[in-house]
């Protein structure tokens, strides 16, 4: 017998539990995932995940759920996002950002009366035709594995909100706009859009998430100054659970409707207004009830051991 002894297996870093929001400023070049995944490995936790995905161009804000979080994330999902967006005008792209081919060049002759001039038609709600590289599904697949094979298929354009856009700077090429928007809004096609609007063509250079629902980016961490945070000064970074509901009103309980809440059992409301409610018994979150007919019912409940 050889007296080799075969390479140790590495060693496996123990998960905890941990519950909490931690605001991230992802850097440009990492995948939303990607940059999850270093969070969760710093946090050591059991469960993580984001609550809308920032391409990889993009930077900015990207709030993290852990553990019981993840039950409300869909709040932010759903949540308005502000962005500031770098435009350049008179090339389009592939991709209609700048990590495409150049497909077009076109003049770029306009005036900063005539940005401001176009830019209401993009404001309230709008039609947009998503781009060939999105995350959408036809037939099951993602609409970029078809664009990759160069199969052209059927895209359907669709409502978004776009709550306003404001001009930060004009030095053209190059415009670079503050966008409030609604879930589903691609800011590309936006771009794409105002740049044929204009009599020429434009393509996405830079894409910044300034805020998400509440959260604003100037409270957000980098993955930098986290992974070089003790583990007590990472945990402090995290946000309350119930912070993703601060815009849901308030509903107490007491010990004895908690109780029953929390093992699924509906109670009586102290509330007459029907809706969904964030749940209290004193300082304790219990999670989100929805109040009607005089009944409060649990719909998404926090884990109490």
């Amino acid at each position: 017998m050889s007296g080799a002894h075969a390479p140790a297996a590495p060693r496996r870093v123990p998960r905890r539990r941990v519950d909490g929001v931690l605001l991230l400023d992802k850097p440009s070049g990492l995948t939303s995932n990607a940059a999850l995944q270093r969070a969760k490995r710093c946090f050591r936790a059991e469960k993580a995940g984001h609550t809308g995905t920032l391409d990889p161009l993009a930077s900015g804000l990207l709030p993290l759920c852990f553990g019981d979080a993840t039950k409300f994330a869909q709040s932010l999902l759903d949540a308005r996002k502000e962005y500031v967006a770098t435009l350049r005008f008179g090339i389009a792209t592939s991709t209609g950002d700048a990590e495409g081919e150049t497909i077009a060049r076109l003049p770029a002759e306009f005036s900063r009366a005539d940005l401001d001039a176009a830019l209401p038609r993009f404001v309230g709600r709008i039609r947009q035709v998503p781009p060939r590289h999105a995350a959408l599904k036809h037939e099951g697949r993602a609409y970029y594995d078809y664009a990759r094979a160069g199969v052209e298929i059927p895209r359907a354009a669709r409502t978004v909100e776009v709550g306003a856009i404001e001009v930060m700077a004009f030095a053209l090429p190059t415009v670079t706009l503050r966008i409030e928007c609604g879930k589903g809004t691609y800011i590309r096609v936006l771009a794409e859009d105002l740049g044929a609007a204009l009599g020429t063509c434009a393509h996405l250079t830079a894409l910044r998430r300034t805020g998400s629902g509440a959260f604003r980016l100037d409270d957000a961490v980098t993955l930098a100054a986290l992974e070089a945070l003790t583990p007590d000064a990472r945990d402090a970074c995290l946000l309350p659970v119930d912070s993703l509901l601060a815009s849901m009103p308030r509903l107490d309980v007491d010990t004895d409707a908690a109780r029953s809440l929390l093992q699924g059992r509906e109670v009586a409301a102290t509330v007459e207004v029907p809706g969904r409610y964030r749940c209290y018994e004193a300082a304790r979150f219990l999670g989100v009830v929805d109040v009607s007919e005089g009944v409060a019912r649990p719909l998404r409940m926090a884990r109490h051991e």
